[in-house]
């Protein structure tokens, strides 16, 4: 259970609740969650943040009447920056997104527009909005993350409550390398609703090489933990930080699809540059 489960900004959400369904645009129905609920806890603040990144979201399920009535698809691209107030919760973003379906809108842009504009106001922070056509994106491949998969390992768990003192001693040596690795059994639960978030996660990093096996149960012990995905990756570069002290560290986690929407959020203090490609599960 996360520190701050129970925390009164999480009171008035929609999420967990019972909902009606709107299809006639309301921007009033997004709904954001404040970074400080979990940065508090860690240490950090606006000032001291170790890290730069962004929260990657794709819009699936994207739908509105154009100036003639005749419905319209396409894809979203969101990026939402690390430094925004809140973060949005992504219950409250499909319902919005629903409110879209029966509106109409006289261009592409005043669409595009529309959700940036309403997606700043909610994370009271910078967000970027690109809509895709489906012929713009039929036919690439599914991407994967490169690096070393950790997850193929001849060892016996049975700890599934988050425990970050698995990475304690976790490095050794002093010998320094520049490694990616990869795991895809990332599983933590909704702070709100407990319902599983399932995802694939890549840590790059430059130091003192780090244990795998030491990783992989740290990751593992997610299994019971309550938190927003962007929660989970920042506690896991934080956690990161501090024991395994990296000279350089990314860390970027692509979670499957619920409700239409995927997110993707990386952090890191260096130059990464995250490939955005769906992978298998997405």
């Amino acid at each position: 259970m996360s520190s701050y489960e129970n925390h009164r900004a999480l009171d008035g959400l929609t999420l967990g609740k019972s909902t009606d369904y709107r299809d006639n645009y309301d921007a009033s129905l997004l709904q954001g969650v404040p970074r400080s609920l979990n940065r508090d806890p860690l240490g950090l603040t606006a000032d001291n943040l170790p890290f730069h990144g962004a929260d990657i979201w794709t819009l699936y399920e994207l739908s509105w009447l154009n100036s003639h009535g005749l419905p319209q698809i396409a894809i979203g691209h969101v990026e939402l920056d690390y430094t925004s107030v809140n973060l949005i919760e992504s219950k409250s973003f499909k319902l919005y997104l629903n409110s879209f379906n029966q509106t109409r809108f006289d261009t592409w842009e005043t669409v595009r527009q529309t959700l940036e504009r309403d997606l700043r106001a909610c994370a009271q922070g910078n967000v970027s909005v690109k809509l895709h056509r489906l012929d713009e994106l039929e036919g690439l491949p599914v991407a994967h993350f490169h690096g070393a998969c950790i997850d193929d390992q001849d060892i016996s768990i049975d700890n599934y409550q988050f425990t970050a003192g698995y990475l304690q001693h976790a490095v050794s040596g002093e010998k320094r390398v520049e490694e990616t690795l990869v795991s895809h059994l990332l599983k933590s639960n909704c702070l709100i609703t407990h319902q599983p978030d399932w995802g694939s996660i890549q840590i790059q990093y430059r130091g003192r090489k780090i244990d795998r096996e030491k990783l992989l149960r740290y990751l593992v012990s997610f299994r019971h933990h309550n938190e927003f995905h962007e929660q989970c990756v920042e506690r896991i570069f934080n956690d990161l930080l501090r024991f395994c002290q990296p000279e350089t560290l990314s860390v970027y986690a692509r979670y499957t699809r619920r409700g239409g929407l995927d997110i993707n959020p990386w952090r890191s203090n260096t130059d990464f540059v995250p490939a955005t490609g769906r992978l298998a599960r997405q």
